[in-house]
Protein backbone atom coordinates (compact mmCIF):
# COMPACT_ATOMS: atom_id res chain seq x y z
CA UNK A 1 0.00 0.00 0.00
CA UNK A 2 2.80 2.25 0.32
CA UNK A 3 2.64 5.19 -1.93
CA UNK A 4 -0.90 4.23 -2.98
CA UNK A 5 -1.39 7.78 -2.81
CA UNK A 6 0.47 10.06 -4.37
CA UNK A 7 3.14 12.80 -2.77
CA UNK A 8 1.82 15.99 -4.71
CA UNK A 9 -2.04 15.38 -3.92
CA UNK A 10 -3.69 18.87 -3.36
CA UNK A 11 -3.87 19.68 0.22
CA UNK A 12 -7.38 20.00 -0.08
CA UNK A 13 -7.86 16.14 -1.04
CA UNK A 14 -4.83 14.87 1.43
CA UNK A 15 -7.89 17.23 4.11
CA UNK A 16 -10.12 14.89 2.44
CA UNK A 17 -8.63 11.39 2.69
CA UNK A 18 -7.92 11.95 6.52
CA UNK A 19 -11.02 12.40 7.12
CA UNK A 20 -12.22 9.38 5.25
CA UNK A 21 -9.58 7.67 6.80
CA UNK A 22 -10.92 8.78 10.94
CA UNK A 23 -14.32 7.70 10.07
CA UNK A 24 -13.34 4.19 9.03
CA UNK A 25 -11.22 4.52 12.08
CA UNK A 26 -14.12 5.30 13.79
CA UNK A 27 -15.64 1.87 12.55
CA UNK A 28 -12.71 0.12 13.29
CA UNK A 29 -12.78 1.34 17.07
CA UNK A 30 -16.87 0.63 17.07
CA UNK A 31 -16.39 -2.72 15.81
CA UNK A 32 -13.63 -3.56 18.34
CA UNK A 33 -15.70 -1.35 21.02
CA UNK A 34 -18.87 -4.33 20.38
CA UNK A 35 -16.30 -6.84 21.31
CA UNK A 36 -14.71 -6.14 24.29
CA UNK A 37 -17.23 -3.94 26.30
CA UNK A 38 -19.42 -7.60 25.70
CA UNK A 39 -16.34 -9.88 27.11
CA UNK A 40 -15.49 -7.15 29.59
CA UNK A 41 -18.89 -5.79 31.29
CA UNK A 42 -20.66 -8.28 30.22
CA UNK A 43 -22.82 -5.65 27.73
CA UNK A 44 -24.74 -6.91 24.60
CA UNK A 45 -24.76 -5.52 21.16
CA UNK A 46 -28.36 -3.94 21.73
CA UNK A 47 -26.98 -2.16 25.08
CA UNK A 48 -25.02 -0.22 23.35
CA UNK A 49 -27.49 2.32 22.03
CA UNK A 50 -29.10 2.58 25.32
CA UNK A 51 -25.95 2.66 27.32
CA UNK A 52 -24.58 5.86 24.98
CA UNK A 53 -27.87 7.53 25.05
CA UNK A 54 -27.83 7.67 29.12
CA UNK A 55 -24.67 5.72 30.33
CA UNK A 56 -25.46 6.78 34.42
CA UNK A 57 -28.46 4.30 34.29
CA UNK A 58 -25.99 1.57 33.95
CA UNK A 59 -23.16 -0.07 36.73
CA UNK A 60 -20.39 0.15 34.05
CA UNK A 61 -21.64 2.71 32.09
CA UNK A 62 -19.07 5.09 32.83
CA UNK A 63 -16.59 2.32 32.48
CA UNK A 64 -17.86 1.43 29.28
CA UNK A 65 -17.97 5.44 27.68
CA UNK A 66 -14.48 5.43 28.70
CA UNK A 67 -13.40 2.48 26.97
CA UNK A 68 -15.52 4.07 23.73
CA UNK A 69 -13.50 6.79 23.96
CA UNK A 70 -10.14 5.57 24.37
CA UNK A 71 -10.85 3.23 21.52
CA UNK A 72 -11.87 6.07 19.12
CA UNK A 73 -8.94 8.49 19.63
CA UNK A 74 -6.72 5.53 19.12
CA UNK A 75 -8.00 4.25 15.44
CA UNK A 76 -9.64 7.68 14.47
CA UNK A 77 -6.36 10.09 15.82
CA UNK A 78 -3.56 7.81 15.94
CA UNK A 79 -3.33 4.90 13.68
CA UNK A 80 -5.79 6.69 10.70
CA UNK A 81 -2.89 9.74 10.63
CA UNK A 82 -0.16 7.47 10.93
CA UNK A 83 -1.68 5.00 7.97
CA UNK A 84 -2.17 7.71 5.76
CA UNK A 85 1.17 8.84 5.36
CA UNK A 86 2.14 5.24 5.18
CA UNK A 87 -0.32 4.93 2.05
CA UNK A 88 1.30 8.43 0.72
CA UNK A 89 5.02 7.00 0.76
CA UNK A 90 6.20 9.65 3.45
CA UNK A 91 8.50 8.68 5.72
CA UNK A 92 6.59 8.88 9.07
CA UNK A 93 9.50 9.95 11.03
CA UNK A 94 11.45 12.37 8.56
CA UNK A 95 7.75 13.89 7.75
CA UNK A 96 6.51 14.70 11.47
CA UNK A 97 10.54 15.36 12.45
CA UNK A 98 12.25 17.79 10.04
CA UNK A 99 14.76 19.28 12.79
CA UNK A 100 17.17 17.31 14.97
CA UNK A 101 15.75 16.25 18.34
CA UNK A 102 15.42 19.41 20.57
CA UNK A 103 17.92 18.93 24.04
CA UNK A 104 15.50 17.12 26.35
CA UNK A 105 15.47 20.14 28.96
CA UNK A 106 13.93 22.06 26.09
CA UNK A 107 11.13 19.74 25.41
CA UNK A 108 10.27 19.65 29.05
CA UNK A 109 10.39 23.45 29.35
CA UNK A 110 7.52 23.32 26.37
CA UNK A 111 5.43 21.21 29.18
CA UNK A 112 6.35 23.26 31.73
CA UNK A 113 4.87 26.52 29.86
CA UNK A 114 1.72 25.04 29.30
CA UNK A 115 1.37 25.12 33.24
CA UNK A 116 2.96 28.55 33.48
CA UNK A 117 0.66 29.77 31.03
CA UNK A 118 -2.47 28.69 32.90
CA UNK A 119 -3.16 31.77 34.70
CA UNK A 120 -3.38 34.08 31.95
CA UNK A 121 -5.65 32.00 30.36
CA UNK A 122 -7.85 31.42 33.09
CA UNK A 123 -9.13 35.18 31.60
CA UNK A 124 -9.91 33.98 28.46
CA UNK A 125 -11.88 30.67 30.13
CA UNK A 126 -14.20 33.24 32.68
CA UNK A 127 -14.74 35.39 29.28
CA UNK A 128 -15.24 32.79 27.29
CA UNK A 129 -17.62 30.84 29.46
CA UNK A 130 -19.72 33.85 30.20
CA UNK A 131 -19.97 35.07 26.68
CA UNK A 132 -23.15 36.38 25.32
CA UNK A 133 -24.84 35.56 22.25
CA UNK A 134 -26.71 38.91 20.41
CA UNK A 135 -30.65 38.67 20.76
CA UNK A 136 -31.30 37.34 17.37
CA UNK A 137 -29.14 34.65 17.92
CA UNK A 138 -30.94 33.54 21.43
CA UNK A 139 -31.84 29.95 20.21
CA UNK A 140 -27.94 29.59 19.18
CA UNK A 141 -26.70 30.47 22.86
CA UNK A 142 -29.45 27.95 24.60
CA UNK A 143 -28.89 24.86 21.85
CA UNK A 144 -25.01 26.01 22.79
CA UNK A 145 -25.60 25.80 26.50
CA UNK A 146 -27.88 22.80 26.77
CA UNK A 147 -24.77 21.09 24.21
CA UNK A 148 -22.74 22.48 26.93
CA UNK A 149 -24.64 21.03 30.12
CA UNK A 150 -24.80 17.98 28.32
CA UNK A 151 -21.30 17.29 27.93
CA UNK A 152 -20.23 18.43 31.36
CA UNK A 153 -22.45 15.80 32.48
CA UNK A 154 -21.01 12.78 30.60
CA UNK A 155 -17.68 14.72 31.84
CA UNK A 156 -18.15 14.41 35.10
CA UNK A 157 -19.47 11.03 34.76
CA UNK A 158 -16.54 9.18 33.31
CA UNK A 159 -14.07 11.44 34.93
CA UNK A 160 -14.51 9.44 38.59
CA UNK A 161 -10.43 9.34 39.34
CA UNK A 162 -10.88 8.78 42.90
CA UNK A 163 -9.20 5.31 42.58
CA UNK A 164 -5.56 5.18 41.97
CA UNK A 165 -6.66 2.63 39.23
CA UNK A 166 -8.94 4.74 37.76
CA UNK A 167 -6.27 7.48 37.52
CA UNK A 168 -3.97 5.61 35.70
CA UNK A 169 -6.96 5.00 32.98
CA UNK A 170 -7.84 8.45 33.17
CA UNK A 171 -4.24 9.04 32.15
CA UNK A 172 -4.14 6.47 29.37
CA UNK A 173 -7.54 7.60 27.88
CA UNK A 174 -7.81 11.69 28.36
CA UNK A 175 -4.30 12.77 28.54
CA UNK A 176 -1.63 10.24 26.73
CA UNK A 177 -3.95 9.21 23.52
CA UNK A 178 -5.43 12.20 22.94
CA UNK A 179 -1.97 13.86 22.90
CA UNK A 180 -0.26 11.82 20.78
CA UNK A 181 -3.70 11.46 18.72
CA UNK A 182 -4.99 15.00 18.56
CA UNK A 183 -1.15 16.23 17.96
CA UNK A 184 -0.61 14.22 14.78
CA UNK A 185 -4.01 15.30 13.58
CA UNK A 186 -4.13 18.35 13.79
CA UNK A 187 -0.16 20.01 13.84
CA UNK A 188 1.40 17.06 12.17
CA UNK A 189 -1.05 16.48 9.47
CA UNK A 190 -4.10 19.34 9.57
CA UNK A 191 -1.77 22.23 10.12
CA UNK A 192 1.42 20.94 7.62
CA UNK A 193 -1.20 20.73 4.86
CA UNK A 194 -2.36 24.09 5.64
CA UNK A 195 1.16 25.75 5.19
CA UNK A 196 1.60 23.72 1.96
CA UNK A 197 -1.15 25.17 0.64
CA UNK A 198 -1.29 28.91 1.57
CA UNK A 199 2.29 29.16 2.31
CA UNK A 200 1.72 31.05 5.41
CA UNK A 201 2.42 29.18 8.64
CA UNK A 202 0.63 31.70 11.16
CA UNK A 203 -2.52 30.97 8.71
CA UNK A 204 -1.87 27.71 9.10
CA UNK A 205 -1.21 26.99 12.81
CA UNK A 206 -4.82 29.30 13.56
CA UNK A 207 -7.04 27.55 10.77
CA UNK A 208 -5.96 24.12 12.78
CA UNK A 209 -6.46 25.40 15.93
CA UNK A 210 -10.09 26.39 15.47
CA UNK A 211 -10.48 23.22 13.82
CA UNK A 212 -8.84 22.05 16.86
CA UNK A 213 -11.13 23.81 19.33
CA UNK A 214 -14.42 23.47 16.92
CA UNK A 215 -14.40 19.37 17.17
CA UNK A 216 -14.36 19.24 20.93
CA UNK A 217 -18.18 21.38 20.28
CA UNK A 218 -18.14 23.28 23.47
CA UNK A 219 -18.28 26.85 21.96
CA UNK A 220 -18.37 27.91 25.60
CA UNK A 221 -15.10 26.67 25.89
CA UNK A 222 -13.72 27.62 22.15
CA UNK A 223 -11.52 30.57 22.72
CA UNK A 224 -9.26 28.83 25.10
CA UNK A 225 -8.86 26.04 23.59
CA UNK A 226 -7.93 27.72 20.30
CA UNK A 227 -5.59 29.73 22.01
CA UNK A 228 -3.97 26.09 23.88
CA UNK A 229 -4.06 24.85 20.45
CA UNK A 230 -2.48 27.92 18.30
CA UNK A 231 0.35 27.25 21.07
CA UNK A 232 1.35 24.06 20.37
CA UNK A 233 0.91 24.49 16.87
CA UNK A 234 3.84 27.10 17.40
CA UNK A 235 6.12 24.74 19.22
CA UNK A 236 5.30 22.65 16.58
CA UNK A 237 6.53 24.81 13.69
CA UNK A 238 9.67 26.32 15.54
CA UNK A 239 10.65 22.66 17.21
CA UNK A 240 10.25 20.54 13.76
CA UNK A 241 9.26 17.62 16.14
CA UNK A 242 5.86 16.51 16.83
CA UNK A 243 7.42 14.99 20.50
CA UNK A 244 7.02 18.93 21.90
CA UNK A 245 3.65 19.62 21.26
CA UNK A 246 2.92 15.78 22.15
CA UNK A 247 4.87 16.22 25.48
CA UNK A 248 3.14 20.02 25.85
CA UNK A 249 -0.69 18.48 25.64
CA UNK A 250 -0.11 15.62 27.92
CA UNK A 251 1.05 17.64 30.45
CA UNK A 252 -2.12 19.96 29.65
CA UNK A 253 -4.08 17.03 30.08
CA UNK A 254 -2.47 14.72 32.71
CA UNK A 255 -2.48 17.74 34.91
CA UNK A 256 -6.07 18.45 35.16
CA UNK A 257 -6.50 14.44 35.42
CA UNK A 258 -4.19 14.87 38.53
CA UNK A 259 -5.69 18.11 39.76
CA UNK A 260 -9.30 15.75 39.50
CA UNK A 261 -7.85 12.67 41.18
CA UNK A 262 -6.35 14.89 44.33
CA UNK A 263 -9.68 16.86 44.31
CA UNK A 264 -11.55 14.12 44.35
CA UNK A 265 -9.92 12.11 46.94
CA UNK A 266 -9.98 15.53 48.80
CA UNK A 267 -6.04 15.82 49.09
CA UNK A 268 -6.94 19.61 47.51
CA UNK A 269 -9.16 22.35 47.58
CA UNK A 270 -8.87 23.68 44.33
CA UNK A 271 -11.22 22.99 41.61
CA UNK A 272 -10.03 22.35 38.04
CA UNK A 273 -13.22 22.72 36.65
CA UNK A 274 -14.21 25.97 37.89
CA UNK A 275 -14.00 29.13 35.53
CA UNK A 276 -13.51 31.92 37.69
CA UNK A 277 -10.10 33.73 36.74
CA UNK A 278 -7.55 33.37 38.94
CA UNK A 279 -6.06 36.51 41.09
CA UNK A 280 -4.61 39.21 39.35
CA UNK A 281 -1.00 38.60 40.95
CA UNK A 282 -0.88 35.32 39.51
CA UNK A 283 -2.10 36.47 36.14
CA UNK A 284 0.50 39.32 35.41
CA UNK A 285 3.57 36.81 36.45
CA UNK A 286 1.86 34.00 34.33
CA UNK A 287 2.42 36.68 31.08
CA UNK A 288 5.83 37.86 32.23
CA UNK A 289 6.80 33.85 32.86
CA UNK A 290 4.99 32.81 29.67
CA UNK A 291 6.85 35.54 27.39
CA UNK A 292 10.49 34.55 28.90
CA UNK A 293 9.77 30.75 28.52
CA UNK A 294 8.42 31.40 24.98
CA UNK A 295 11.04 34.06 24.17
CA UNK A 296 13.34 31.28 25.39
CA UNK A 297 12.07 28.48 23.30
CA UNK A 298 12.04 30.31 20.01
CA UNK A 299 15.96 31.26 20.17
CA UNK A 300 16.73 27.57 21.33
CA UNK A 301 14.06 25.78 18.47
CA UNK A 302 15.24 28.40 15.82
CA UNK A 303 19.02 27.16 16.31
CA UNK A 304 18.21 23.37 15.53
CA UNK A 305 19.74 21.77 12.12
CA UNK A 306 17.36 20.58 9.62
CA UNK A 307 17.25 16.51 8.79
CA UNK A 308 17.91 15.29 5.57
CA UNK A 309 14.02 15.66 5.46
CA UNK A 310 10.90 14.37 2.90
CA UNK A 311 8.50 17.23 2.31
CA UNK A 312 5.26 17.48 0.63
CA UNK A 313 5.81 18.37 -2.85
CA UNK A 314 4.15 22.30 -3.22
CA UNK A 315 0.43 22.37 -3.70
CA UNK A 316 -0.62 23.54 -6.87
CA UNK A 317 -3.21 26.56 -7.09
CA UNK A 318 -5.64 24.55 -8.63
CA UNK A 319 -8.12 21.67 -6.80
Amino acid sequence: MKGFITKDVHPFFVLLLLLAFMTGGYFVASFFYSLLVNWIFGISIMELVKIVENPAAYPNGANAMLMFQGLVQFFSFVIAPLYLLRVSGYNINLYLNWKERPWLPLILLSGLLVLLIMPANSVIIEWNATAKFPGFMKGLEEWARAKEDELAELTKLIADFGTLPRLLVGLLVIAVIPAIGEELVFRGVVQKQLHRWTGNPHVAIWVAALIFAAIHVQFFGFVPRAVLGALFGYLYYWSGNIIVPIVAHFVNNGFSVLLLYLHQTKAVKFDVESTEAMPLYSIILSLVLSAAVLYFLHKHFSELRLRNQELPEPASDTL
